[in-house]
């Protein structure tokens, strides 16, 4: 964490700020250690707090031990002005994606001579390049995810539905170590597979359905993303050439992809295999998104997006066609980028 405090100073120095009032949850996790679901860090050049309520005091003395630990009590008002008296503090950055404006007018009512200043992905930005510790936590995650579609898709069958199929695999993720889940897995078959983000239901499979999974596991805070696409019962020819302009888009976006790209170069890699394919405006999404504590975070991957991949970014690539009354085909990996190049970190079978 001190290395991390290092890097947010640098950044605070680069924006003229004195200080940064940190209340996004994975940004508080990611800068203190501190996994508790209320609190917010206040940093300056010379000190590092921690502010929380009397329930989680203790949680965040053992998780954040480079931080003061301040008790919140009484109205945001008064103790926020507590928070932040010390004299030669006057502009403090704040999460402006994550406090809305009537919070904002709040913490504003008592803090004369300050200036609260809105920022963006400051720590973001730092998130988006991964540790070895961290790599190896989604690595984990990733396997926990691979072992449990290996397992379960072998018994899926004609007559089961979405949701039991969903069960399965949270049961099976959670059987072998996972955090609670870090989104509800989808489970789209027949039609419901051209909705992107169906949400598992009733519907029972029937034989020829196209089938779209998507999930993850979590460790250590740090999630996986996987996306595969089965058939359940044998595949018709409609099937295996949108498998197979899926699979190619995807292939080559992994071959292709290198370090010094923008997210919109990396995303036309694969948008334009499936256009040369007949189905473009069947592809409604991005490429890809970051992945870390959060399931979707910088970098982004898709049309017109300047994020530049660099080393040690960790994002999927997950094309997909999606055609409506009949279904879709999605099939996504975490990769990470090394030596320039993207690293697959996701090993779940894919349809030959």
């Amino acid at each position: 964490m001190t290395e991390r405090l290092e890097r947010i100073r640098q950044k605070m120095d680069e924006n003229g700020l004195d200080a940064v009032f940190v209340s996004q949850a994975e940004n508080r996790r990611y800068l203190s250690g501190f996994s508790g679901s209320a609190g917010y860090l206040f940093i300056t050049r010379k000190s590092a707090v921690l502010a929380t309520d009397f329930r989680y005091i203790e949680q965040a003395r053992g998780q954040a031990p480079a931080f003061e630990i301040f008790k919140i009590q009484g109205a945001t008002s008064k103790w926020f002005g507590e928070l932040v008296s010390s004299s030669d503090i006057r502009k403090i950055g704040f999460d402006a994606n994550d406090i809305s404006f009537a919070t904002y007018r709040t913490l504003t009512a008592d803090i004369p001579g300050k200036e609260l200043a809105p920022t963006e992905g400051l720590v973001e930005a730092l998130r988006a390049v991964k540790s070895d510790e961290e790599l190896s936590l989604m690595t984990k995650a990733a396997a926990i995810s691979d072992a449990a579609f290996e397992k379960v898709a072998p018994k899926i069958r004609a007559g089961m539905t979405e949701l039991e199929v969903a069960w399965e695999l949270e049961k099976t993720m959670r059987e072998n170590g996972s955090e609670p889940l870090p989104f509800e897995i989808i489970v789209a078959s027949g039609p419901n597979a051209a909705l992107p983000h169906h949400r598992p239901g009733d519907r029972r499979l029937a034989d020829g359905d196209p089938l779209i999974i998507d999930m993850g596991a979590r460790v250590g805070g740090y999630t996986s993303d996987l996306s595969r696409t089965i058939c359940v019962g044998k595949p018709d020819e409609k099937f295996g050439k949108i498998y197979d302009l899926v699979l190619g888009a995807q292939l080559t976006a992994i071959a292709t992809i290198a370090a010094g790209m923008t997210g919109g170069a990396a995303d036309g890699l694969a948008r334009t295999v499936i256009e040369q394919g007949g189905y473009g405006e069947c592809f409604g999404h991005g490429l890809g998104h970051g992945v870390g504590l959060a399931t979707h975070e910088k970098p982004r991957v898709g049309k017109g997006a300047d994020d530049i991949l660099t080393d040690d970014m960790v994002f999927t690539i997950e094309p997909g066609v999606y055609v409506i009354e009949w279904g879709g085909v999605r099939i996504e990996d975490m990769v990470v980028l090394k030596q320039g190049r993207a690293q697959v970190l996701s090993k779940a079978h894919k349809i030959d």
